[in-house]
């Protein structure tokens, strides 16, 4: 069984990693652009977005393995209504934390996982929310932890690991799935249906 993760994101390769050793990344292609400027829901969003994704590397591999495994997911933060993509630079960072602080957002993640096992396609799509509570955060606070460059490349300007969770008072939910990948309920997936 070939196991492919639809994603170049090093969190979600640690993840995955946790699970099965051998895998194969193969990113998608799918254009996200359209889908997320008209989708305002944000479960319906990264729902759509992880089902677009592993279509997409589906599409492009199909002919070349029998039975195969695709892992795709997205992963947004949303905060008043408004999804908060990734900072386009240190000020805009600056903004998105200074806004977050003290307050609730939540991390939306979708994972599509697609099984093709003795000519039988299984597709499954999972959502997990999470709530995420900042601390009031000082504007030092604020420049000394994008001073680390770690805000920068997260939605929302923040990570709940690493030196990002030292600014989260509280996570509720699926703490795996707000890193990128819930991988309990993909352990048991792959349990079900004799991957690993």
């Amino acid at each position: 069984m070939k196991i492919i993760l639809a994603s170049g994101s090093p969190r979600r390769k640690e993840l995955l990693s946790k699970l099965v050793k051998d895998y194969e990344i193969i990113k998608s292609d799918f254009d996200e652009t359209e889908l997320k400027e008209k989708e305002k829901n944000p479960e319906k969003l990264v729902k759509q977005l992880s089902v677009k994704k592993a279509e997409s590397v589906l599409s492009n591999i199909k002919e070349n393995y029998k039975d195969f495994t695709i892992i795709a997911a997205d992963t947004i933060v949303y905060f008043n209504g408004n999804t908060l993509g990734k900072p386009k630079d240190e000020k805009d960072a600056f903004n998105m934390l200074q806004k977050l602080q003290g307050k609730d957002n939540y991390i939306y993640t979708g994972m599509t996982v697609i099984i093709n096992k003795n000519d039988k396609l299984l597709v499954q799509t999972i959502i997990d929310k999470i709530t995420v509570t900042m601390k009031k955060l000082t504007d030092k606070e604020i420049i000394d932890y994008i001073d680390t460059k770690d805000p920068l490349d997260k939605a929302g300007a923040y990570a709940i690991q690493g030196i990002g969770s030292k600014n989260i008072e509280k996570c509720e939910g699926n703490y795996n799935a707000g890193i990128g990948l819930n991988i309990e309920v993909l352990e048991k997936i792959f349990k079900e249906n004799g991957i690993i």
